[in-house]
């Protein structure tokens, strides 16, 4: 994957509405192109002692600091066909969705990967923590909990994690549908399979090709996939 745009955002409490800066890092051709920062005003607008621990950042901030919809309108342009790529993805996610719906933005359903999960498969022991990961692929993460510094730690890590492969969006939903192809007692349509996962064509192939390498699968051409 060459072209992504990483993303970390940092939040004034334990709302996920209360995003209150936002750090993002695009990456065309596998060099960062393009960098972001902005403070936000949080939703609620108050801060928990140990988030200001965290990151630094307190009410005197982002007293003034543009709201969420604002912000985004300067980001969104940025991100068009690009996969979005955080660091424990479920955290970042989850806060993009849910300030889009304190707001009533339609969520554009943005592909979303994960760095803290690929780096797992690559090295099952140890710890994952961004700066940690970050300094196992050569970078030095010297701002940890700075939104755009962070996002920088994790172009990096996804540069060197995911070099020139296939998308790991599609890869992470090829994990999914693969796991429970493995799973199977008897054929299934792979049309049917397809419509239960929800997942799309290419998702299907791509787990097709790992099965096919195990010597696990049918021919696609009989339209199954057969579990041996």
């Amino acid at each position: 994957m060459k072209d992504f745009a990483a993303i970390d955002f940092e939040t004034a409490n334990s709302e996920p509405t209360s995003v209150c800066s936002v750090g993002v890092v695009i990456v065309r051709d596998g060099v960062v192109a393009d960098t972001f920062y902005s403070l936000i005003k949080p939703v609620p607008e108050y801060y928990d002692f140990w988030c200001s621990q965290v990151h630094g950042l307190t009410e005197s901030d982002t007293r003034k600091a543009p709201v969420f919809p604002e912000v985004w309108a300067e980001i969104a342009p940025r991100l068009e066909g690009l996969t979005l790529v955080a660091h424990n993805k479920a955290f970042d996610e989850n806060c993009l969705k849910a300030v889009f719906r304190c707001y009533g933005m339609d969520y554009p359903d943005y592909p979303f990967c994960c760095t803290l999960v690929k780096s797992r498969r690559v090295w099952p022991t140890g710890h994952h923590n961004l700066d940690v990961i970050a300094e196992r692929c050569g970078y030095n993460l010297s701002r940890h909990h700075h939104a755009l510094a962070d996002a920088e730690a994790c172009a990096a890590i996804a540069i060197k994690l995911f070099g020139d492969g296939d998308d790991p969006y599609y890869m992470e939903a090829a994990d999914i549908v693969y796991a429970r192809m493995r799973q199977l007692d008897s054929p299934i349509k792979a049309a049917d399979l397809a419509q239960l996962m929800g997942e799309e064509r290419k998702t299907i192939d791509a787990a097709l090709r790992r099965l096919k390498a195990e010597g696990r699968v049918a021919s696609p051409k009989r339209g199954y996939y057969q579990a041996e």
